[in-house]
């Protein structure tokens, strides 16, 4: 049992909800990062906004939530702009609906985009907002982030900085080294996509590294929904979390894109871990922020790093040639912050809300 889970356990289940609090992320590390959040949010009247994805979905099978349609600014600079803005005005309506109907007294996000219209409507329909900047940004704020600044009560970064960006935002930065046990591994090499879009360069790379031999484990590839299948390798679309997660435990090595909710599962199971991260000169993301996120955890010693099969090859002979190390995402010092906000707020507005 790891020490959220212990941590989440020894909340005061008994004591009864006082917060109507919406949790607010896109569908993949992003709403990772809320999970990670649990102790704080789980003693309350809570509901979940999210992109429609493998992950949300399986949120949604023990958390009420509520999904809104996916946009990001990314899609015009990908040369897609009535695309983003047809998704815009959908999200816009279905955000509004949702927070008319919810009413939440705070909203707590990690980002990022398709959220943005339920930071807005929350705000002006009276809610507190927390917004916490995605921890894979460590030299810059996001989009998300400098659009959704202006309407946040309280901001926290992951780096310090970041905190000459926004001076009043409380800083944390939670990655930490495991001393637990390895799990037992198997002979195994899993790699993923990512649970929302497919990325058909890193299967690829995958497939080559093993025609050339420089995989001998057995291999499943998570391609992503409509991505490339290589007829010699088993592949799967999409997968449950929980299943995602026994993977990880299992597998020797995990070949996966730079994604932050990827990178800390995998290594957080004690995985040799080698990251190709989505690149936008390829199209494959909004913005290089994956190669921000993968080049930090590189320069800590957590990881490999690989842009090309013959790159790959060489990462997975770095990575098998030294001891792995287990690491994993915190947040215990932001949960203790976030209980004390919570907390202050809930006084001021018990004092506001009529008796029943």
């Amino acid at each position: 049992m790891n020490r959220m889970t212990d941590v989440a356990k020894s909340r005061d289940d008994t004591s009864p909800p006082r917060l109507r609090i919406c949790l607010a992320a896109s569908g993949g590390g992003h709403i990772r990062q809320l999970l990670d959040l649990e102790p704080v949010w789980s003693r309350h009247d809570y509901f979940f906004v999210s992109e429609d994805t493998a992950l949300s979905r399986s949120i949604a099978e023990k958390h009420p939530s509520r999904f809104v349609s996916h946009f990001a600014l990314g899609q015009a600079r990908l040369g897609s702009p009535a695309h983003m803005l047809g998704g815009a005005l959908r999200n816009f309506v279905e955000s509004a609906k949702i927070m008319l109907a919810e009413r939440p007294d705070i909203l707590i996000t990690t980002g990022a985009g398709a959220v943005f219209f339920s930071v807005l409507w929350a705000r002006l329909l009276g809610a507190k907002v927390v917004m916490i900047e995605s921890f894979a940004r460590f030299h810059a704020p996001s989009v998300f982030g400098r659009m959704a600044a202006p309407f946040a009560h309280q901001k926290v970064v992951q780096s310090k900085e970041l905190s000459s960006y926004w001076p009043d935002a409380a800083v944390f930065d939670p990655l930490r080294e495991l001393e637990t046990p390895r799990p037992e591994k198997k002979p195994f090499l899993f790699a993923t996509v990512g649970a929302i879009l497919p990325f058909d360069r890193l299967v690829a790379m995958v497939a080559e590294a093993q025609a050339r031999g420089a995989i001998k484990e057995a291999v499943l590839i998570q391609v992503g929904v409509g991505g490339t299948s290589p007829s010699d390798i088993e592949t799967v679309e999409t997968l449950p979390f929980e299943e995602m997660q026994r993977h990880l435990r299992e597998a020797e090595v995990v070949i996966c894109h730079g994604g932050t909710g990827s990178l800390i599962t995998a290594l957080r199971e004690g995985c040799r871990v080698v990251a190709v991260p989505r690149l936008f000169e390829y199209g494959e993301v909004y913005d290089d922020h994956q190669a921000e996120i993968t080049g930090a955890f590189m320069e800590r010693g957590y990881i490999e790093v690989a842009n090309t099969a013959d790159e790959l090859v060489d990462a997975l002979q770095r990575i098998r040639g030294r001891t792995p190390k287990a690491v994993t995402s915190d947040p215990v010092a932001l949960i203790d912050h976030l209980r004390q906000l919570l907390s202050g707020w809930e006084a001021k507005l018990s004092r506001r809300k009529p008796a029943k």
